[in-house]
């Protein structure tokens, strides 16, 4: 039975190598065809630069964040504004509102650091 086993494992392996060998081997060759793919437009990528796509998603990234913490600030003041004198609700809008500056000084600290980071990569890489 473990013979059995064995020998299944062997022929599964040796079919998934060959599956994965054959397609290399038969690419292979050393001049190409031209399929007109070498565009980065022919094939509907853009040419924008990876360094340009990276900022870009960092600043949407931390847009979202600044507005997430805006409106914590606005939830904790209107919770305090509305509390009516008590006082467990304006301890709990006073927190908001604490919580939700620290949050905005974190995410504005977060994008400066972020901007001096990809500033000395493109001068240290001379990519400018």
């Amino acid at each position: 039975m473990m013979k059995k086993i064995l020998t299944r494992t062997n022929i599964i392996a040796f079919a998934m190598l060959a599956i994965m060998v054959l397609p290399v081997m038969a690419i292979a060759s050393t001049t190409p065809p031209d399929l007109g793919l070498n565009d980065a437009a022919n094939i509907g990528l853009g040419d924008e630069d990876a360094k340009d796509i990276v900022t870009n998603i960092v600043r949407i990234i931390l847009g979202f964040l600044g507005l997430v913490a805006v409106i914590i600030i606005l939830a904790g003041g209107f919770m305090w504004m509305t509390a009516g004198g008590n006082e467990d609700k304006v301890s709990k809008g006073r927190k908001l509102i604490i919580n939700g500056v620290i949050g905005l000084v974190i995410v504005l600290a977060a994008f400066s650091i972020a901007t001096f980071v990809i500033n000395s990569l493109e001068n240290a890489t001379g990519l400018n």
